[in-house]
């Protein structure tokens, strides 16, 4: 299937590995030009070569989304060089993880700046050239923890709730102007974010991480940890001329993990 996207501009957020990484790839494997964006040079860097090895288009832009005061000009730049924006990526670290009891208010307010504000405040400054265009996809990628909260990850499953309400409503609001707001929820997906976390939690029960892993695959109706392309492949269908009709929606990406409906 032709996604019918190689005269967009897409802009992704924490795309120097993992999902980000994934997903720049899928998008420029569409004929996307992608603004890779992240706050280290190197893996940026990395994310671009790839998309170039594979024949596709690309630029590289330190984006730290910790630094909303930056994000003017970088825009800027991304519109100088490559044009328009008209498919956004919001993608952002996970937060260190930890009990709901006994967090600092400090904390609560720095992982909501740069997980939820952030990428509110990013989104307004992107949705002009949308609405211009009289066209626009925004996918947000979240956590399974918004739908079955994940034990020792409060601040990600808090948090992130928040952009699920918060794309909904924005989709209501623009769908008219040909523009969609959908949210995407991974599973196991096989990346080192994942890798850390089964580390952790081995840690936390006194397991080695293949017995984690393997009590993962035990929940996982597919038996097996999801692929980073499967993943990106799922957002650059959500960010194509066919799903024009998915607006408001939270797609999983999951391998039937997820216990509830």
């Amino acid at each position: 299937m032709n996604f019918a996207i190689n005269d967009k501009v897409a802009l992704v957020t924490g795309a120097g590995g993992g999902l980000g990484r994934a997903i720049a790839l899928a998008l420029a494997a569409e004929g996307a030009a992608v603004a890779v964006t992240g706050r280290t040079a190197a893996t940026i860097e990395e994310t671009v070569a790839l998309i170039e090895q594979a024949g596709g288009r690309a630029r590289r832009y330190i984006l730290d989304l910790a630094r909303p005061e930056t994000f003017d000009g970088v825009l800027a730049e991304i519109r100088r060089d490559l044009g328009p924006i008209g498919i956004l990526v919001n993608n952002s670290g996970g937060p260190p993880p930890g009990k709901a009891s006994g967090v600092e208010p400090r904390v609560w307010q720095e992982q909501f700046n740069a997980m939820v504000a952030s990428l509110i405040q990013l989104t307004d400054k992107v949705l002009p050239d949308m609405r211009q265009a009289g066209w626009g996809r925004i996918v947000t990628s979240t956590s399974s923890g918004v739908v079955a909260p994940i034990a020792n990850l409060a601040i990600s499953n808090s948090l992130r709730m928040a952009l699920i309400g918060w794309s909904k409503t924005l989709a209501g609001e623009v769908a008219r102007e040909g523009i969609t707001a959908n949210v995407i929820v991974p599973g196991r997906i096989a990346t080192a974010r994942v890798s850390q976390l089964d580390a952790a939690r081995a840690g936390r029960e006194n397991i080695s991480q293949q017995q984690v892993k393997a009590n993962s695959l035990a929940t996982i109706p597919a038996g097996r940890y999801g692929e980073p392309e499967e993943y990106g492949s799922a957002v650059a269908f959500l960010a194509s001329r066919q799903a024009s009709y998915i607006t408001g929606s939270v797609l999983r990406v999951d391998g039937g993990m997820i216990p509830a409906c």
